[in-house]
């Protein structure tokens, strides 16, 4: 099956699951789809306080979880690359989390968009060995967290 706008069209997990179609895109899904997420944080932070963005984005994550899996199923691949859910609730958390402003949140997406990209151990290993929708959010939650303990001892 071939992830389109018709195919994303036909169920709310797909429509989640791909990013409310900034994982359609033909370049680097992955990076638009992190891009997607920063506009939206941008947007909604001016009405969501710390702890509602929280419990948002553990509302995200679980949804993702069902979303993401139930759309790689109907795809036929694991986690095929028009799946971006993933990038966007573990991008939420790094922007929870880093200091406010441009440039924290720039340098924030380079290094997010680095660990999601190579993988350090043991986020390569688990994106291996984890096929399921948990396994497809994990990694980019890893990614998130190195990005996080980066920005950690940078600031410290």
């Amino acid at each position: 099956m071939r992830a389109d706008s018709r195919f994303m069209r036909q169920r709310l997990s797909r429509l989640i699951a791909l990013g409310f179609g900034s994982g359609l895109s033909p370049y680097a899904p992955g990076t638009v789809g992190t891009l997607w997420a920063w506009l939206a944080f941008v947007v909604l932070d001016r009405w969501l306080e710390p702890a509602t963005w929280a419990v948002a984005i553990g509302v995200a994550a679980a949804t993702g979880v069902w979303a993401c899996g139930k759309t790689a199923r109907d795809l036929g691949v694991a986690d095929h690359g028009s799946i971006v859910w993933d990038e966007i609730v573990a991008f939420w958390l790094v922007l929870l989390f880093v200091p406010a402003g441009f440039a924290s949140q720039l340098a924030a997406f380079a290094v997010f968009r680095f660990f999601d990209i190579v993988k350090p151990p043991p986020i390569r290993h688990f994106d291996a060995k984890l096929k399921s929708g948990f396994g497809v959010m994990f990694d980019d939650l890893l990614a998130a967290l190195y990005t996080l303990l980066l920005f950690a001892l940078w600031h410290r």
